[in-house]
This record gives structure tokens, C-alpha cells and sequence, in this order.
């Protein structure tokens, strides 16, 4: 079933009057959660599945997804905050906006996010203890006031917002910092935005992200649920420094989006760390040399390689110093070099697993973030090789295959959809003499990859260095 006929069957099953209800919740197509506390529920339509989840009693339902073809309604007290998303044909998911939002809307009474310490960083006691103080709201006298775990909440409508009762002996209860909802503007670089803008910097006209004209394109709203494409509205799926959209202007593929940056403080940040976890996104330690010894360049210098992974453009990457980091998503924590003739370049990070034993590893982390396994070497010229290398033989990071800049091309996912042309890996989609790439460098459009045919290697597969 394509993308058009989930759609009209949407609409085929909603009935008058239920948009309105639904405009509490976000809908991802093709898209299911795991789910540890759930209900599975015959249904007759998207309607009978939503009337189940607002009158669930047994559990706080968050989510429900309907599946078309089985007409098969499952509610759960999950979402996407909490578990991880998987591809699934035929399947709608909703998710109450409520309990994805980490900003409260004027007082903050209906605020449902997870936020759990005070303003002055003390952790919040829980609504259902009684130790260290005794509440006077508690989950049995205010059941309908959200008062789950020990997250912040505003049950008692106070003029001054979400609070909680602490877990401080001689402080009976704090408030806690809570943002403003500001749908159009932006955190960060942009990562989560959700607003509704879709024209350019330009005036331009965002094009459909389920639509293929007049840019054909890698970015399927399926293939990517957790990203939000809906309609044409500006977003930043892929690291870049901003939201950005492709255009409805034939003459031009795609353009950033003029979006501000929110003036009230941004969500709690994930946790950090000093060693590699998952792609190392959350390292924040001061490693600043490459694995092959080059000193890391500064992050707020442009000499001797000119980039835009500065510290104005993620502001919230912790580009400090010349310290190694990963702002944009790749494999694991890299930098540029301070060599003139190699661009960049990853770095050794310790494991944070490399000292505990098999029964203490994390195994919270998705697999999808987990380090790949690169495949270093290829067979005959290349055309089958699916590894995840990244560079060139001169150092020089690779442009990826979805992309048109720095360098316009022919070689996409969609004109090759056989070829592997995933992320910014190298390939060999032309039948050319060994897997390639185009560059980030402006002034150079491709070059070969940094691998061996695996007959001068031994056929050696290894992992990123960690």
C-alpha cells in the first residue's frame, strides 16, 4: 500500500466532527511503538480506537495506532519519549501532544512532561510517597492531574507553574523550570521543531516531503518517523545547522528555513558522558587528536579548513575548544584536522563499556545507535560493497547521496535504488573501478575511497575505533 492510499484511507475513517479530537495528537504514518504496557482491541475505524484510549482507566493511555488492513486498535502508555519507534506497513500512530511536549502553555496545568527537579536542581519527591513530606496532592486525591512518578506538575492551579514536592527534608516544595511553549521558534539547531513554517529564507514555497516533484528525494516520510516530516514543514532531519526544506522552484532543490531561536531555556539536555556511548552524540569529554595523531582543529576557527559546524550554528553540541564531538550525527565523535591535507578525521574515545563486565553493559541503547561495523575492504571494483566507510583517500569527509550540496548529481537513492546509496557511505553505483564519493569540499565534486580491495587485505572487518 503506497503513501496516497494510506492517506485516502485516513480519511476514509475518520468520521465527521473527529479532526477536531485528533488535533491533540500527532500522527506518523507506517509506524508502531514498542510497547511493555499495552491493550489490543478490535476497532472499527480510527475513531472507535481513540474513543479507547481516552477512556482507559487501567493505565495513563499516551498512544494508540490503528491498523488498517487487521481494522485492530492497540492503546498503550508508551510514546516515542519513552520506547523506541519501528517501521510497520499499514499502521497509523498516534501520540498525545501532551505528553510529548517538555513546555508548559501559561500556568503549566496541563504541562505532562517529564521534567522531575526543582528549579534550584533538587530531586522531586514522588507524588504517591509520603516521606520525606506528606502531600496534599497525591495521585488518589487528584486522579486526574497527571501526578505520575515525581514529575512536576501544577494540580492546585498556581500562578507561578508546574511545581513539586522535594525530596529536600527542610524543603517542603519547589517550583521548576519549565520553558514556554513557543511553537514557531527553535532550539538548538532545530532538531525537534515542530512548528508549521514552510517557506525558505527566500520566500520560497516548501515542497511535500511525500512528494517527489519537483526535487526527487531520500527522505520519505516512512522511512524516517521519528522526524515529523508532515506536510512541507520546514525540518532538520539530517544534522544541518537549521531547519531547512526542499523547494517548490525547480531552480532550487533546497534552501534553509527562517526560523528563531526560542528566547526561553531550552529542555533539560540529555545525559553526558566522557566516554563512548552509542554514536558518542553525548560525549563531552576533552579528547582533541584524531586516531591517526592529528591535533584536533578549533571548532570557532576556519583555517586551514573552512566549515559550518561552528559553535554559532549548534549551539547546543558543545563545540568547545578543539575537543573531539559528534554535532551531526555521523558514526561516532570526529573533528577537523589542524594538517592542511587531511579535512577530518575520527577520534579514539574510550568505550564506557570497555570496563564493565557483560551483565553491566546498557543495554537501553537502541541498536540503531549502537557503532556499526565497517566494512573495510571490497570485492572485484566495489559495486556490492556496503560497509559504512565515509572518507576519501585524502581525508575529505563524504557528501551524502540525498544531498545537492555542496555538489549537484545524477547519483541519488531514488535514480540508483539498488546501489546502497544510504547516508553518506561509500559506493560504487556506475560501475567504475572502486567505491567513491563526492566530497563536503567545495572545490573538489568526488573522489575515490580510502579502502582496498579485500584480496590486498586479508578481507579484515573491524570496528570504529572506540
Amino acid at each position: 500500500m503506497d503513501h496516497k492510499e494510506v492517506i485516502l484511507l485516513f480519511l476514509l475513517l475518520l468520521k465527521p466532527g473527529q479532526g477536531d479530537s485528533l488535533d491533540g495528537y500527532i500522527s506518523t504514518q507506517g509506524a508502531s511503538l514498542f510497547s511493555l504496557t499495552k491493550k489490543q482491541l478490535a476497532a472499527g475505524g480510527v475513531s472507535d480506537c481513540l474513543a479507547k484510549c481516552e477512556g482507559e482507566t487501567d493505565f495513563v493511555c499516551r498512544s494508540f495506532q490503528y491498523h488498517s488492513k487487521e481494522q485492530q486498535c492497540v492503546i498503550m502508555a508508551e510514546n516515542s519519549k519513552t520506547s523506541s519507534i519501528i517501521r510497520m506497513r499499514d499502521v497509523i500512530l498516534f501520540e498525545k501532544r501532551v505528553y510529548l511536549s517538555e513546555c508548559k502553555t501559561g500556568i503549566g496545568n496541563g504541562y505532562r512532561g517529564t521534567m522531575s527537579r526543582t528549579k534550584s536542581g533538587v530531586a522531586c519527591q514522588k507524588w504517591g510517597a509520603t516521606f520525606p513530606h506528606v502531600p496534599n496532592y497525591s495521585p488518589s486525591t487528584h486522579p486526574n492531574e497527571g501526578l505520575e512518578e515525581n514529575y512536576c506538575r501544577n494540580p492546585d492551579n498556581d500562578e507561578q507553574g508546574p511545581w513539586c514536592y522535594t525530596t529536600d527534608p527542610d524543603k517542603r516544595y519547589d517550583y521548576c523550570n519549565i520553558p514556554e511553549c513557543e511553537e514557531e521558534c527553535m532550539y538548538c539547531s532545530g532538531e525537534k521543531y515542530e512548528g508549521k513554517i514552510s517557506k525558505t529564507m527566500s520566500g520560497l514555497d516548501c515542497q511535500a516531503w511525500d512528494s517527489q516533484s519537483p526535487h526527487a528525494h531520500g527522505y520519505i516520510p516512512a522511512k524516517f518517523p521519528s522526524k515529523n516530516l508532515k506536510m512541507n514543514y520546514c525540518r532538520n532531519p539530517d544534522g544541518e545547522p537549521r531547519p531547512w526544506c526542499f523547494t517548490t522552484d525547480p531552480t532550487k532543490r533546497w534552501e534553509y528555513c527562517d526560523i528563531p531561536r526560542c528566547t526561553t531555556p531550552p529542555p533539560p539536555p540529555s545525559p553526558t558522558y566522557q566516554c563512548l556511548k552509542g554514536r558518542g552524540e553525548n560525549y563531552r569529554g576533552t579528547v582533541s587528536v584524531t586516531v591517526s595523531g592529528k591535533t584536533c582543529q578549533r571548532w570557532s576557527e576556519q583555517t586551514p579548513h573552512r566549515h559550518n559546524r561552528t559553535p554559532e550554528n549548534f549551539p547546543c553540541k558543545n563545540l568547545e575548544e578543539n575537543y573531539c564531538r559528534n554535532p551531526d550525527g555521523e558514526t561516532a565523535p570526529w573533528c577537523y584536522t589542524t594538517d592542511s591535507q587531511l579535512r577530518w578525521e575520527y577520534c579514539e574515545i574510550p568505550s564506557c563499556e570497555s570496563s564493565a563486565s557483560p551483565d553491566q553493559s546498557d543495554s537501553s541503547v537502541p541498536p540503531e545507535e549502537q557503532t556499526p561495523v565497517v566494512q573495510e575492504c571490497y570485492q572485484s571494483d566495489g559495486q556490492s560493497y556496503r560497509g559504512t566507510s565515509s572518507t576519501t583517500i585524502t581525508g575529505k569527509k563524504c557528501q551524502s547521496w540525498a544531498a545537492m550540496f555542496p555538489h549537484r548529481h545524477s547519483k541519488t537513492p531514488e535514480n540508483f535504488p539498488d546501489a546502497g546509496l544510504e547516508m553518506n557511505y561509500c559506493r560504487n553505483p556506475d560501475g567504475d573501478k572502486g567505491p567513491w564519493c563526492y566530497t563536503t569540499d567545495p572545490s573538489v565534486r568526488w573522489e575515490y575511497c580510502n579502502l582496498k580491495r579485500c584480496s590486498e587485505t586479508g578481507g579484515s572487518v573491524v570496528e570504529l575505533p572506540t
